[in-house]
């Protein structure tokens, strides 16, 4: 039997996932470790990814991605929680500014597992798009399966939107968020 070297051995964390729905695009990816800051930015700029919005406590230098013309946009709210209404006021802001100046761009979303808040800012944005909750919800699950919990759901379900990422009549441009 192998010795293994224990640095070797990575936890097992979900695959990046895009999701994209009419006029928006979104990566959503966990956090880097210390380690995977290298393979993380690789990622965003496979997919020209300008901005990163990081949902969770930093855990990695922004100044790294600076350098590489990645903005590190810090909405930070709790594990397992939801967003003040400052922090979706902040993101569909973003989105709107994204997609209307650079059709077709993606914009990254990161927690620390990828599986509560990035989805939950996904799903945000989809509802502000016109789905129902139940379709944004299954929408996002069908990329990345155990996404969002059950206090999330329940602040979806009670969500209202006012529709402020709706594409305007005539909008073919295609973009990407990554969250």
């Amino acid at each position: 039997m192998k010795n293994h070297n224990m640095s070797s051995i990575r936890s097992v964390r979900p695959a990046p996932v895009e999701i994209v729905h009419k006029h928006m695009r979104f990566l959503i990816i966990h956090n880097p470790d210390k380690n995977g800051v290298e393979h993380f930015i690789q990622e965003l700029k496979q997919r020209q990814i300008k901005e990163v919005v990081r949902v969770c406590e930093p855990t990695y230098d922004a100044a790294v991605l600076k350098q590489e013309d990645i903005e590190v946009m810090d909405m930070p709210f709790d594990d397992g929680g939801v967003p003040s209404s400052e922090i979706i006021d902040q993101w569909l802001a973003l989105l709107k500014m994204r997609f209307k100046e650079t059709p077709k761009s993606c914009v990254a979303v990161h927690c620390v597992a990828g599986l509560g808040r990035a989805p939950l800012m996904v799903a945000l944005a989809l509802m502000e798009a016109g789905m129902t909750y139940e379709d944004a919800v299954e929408f996002v699950r069908e990329k990345r399966r155990g996404a969002i919990n059950a206090k999330q759901l329940h602040f979806l379900e009670r969500y209202k939107p006012r529709l402020r990422m709706k594409a305007k009549n005539g909008s073919k441009g295609e973009s990407c968020c990554l969250m």
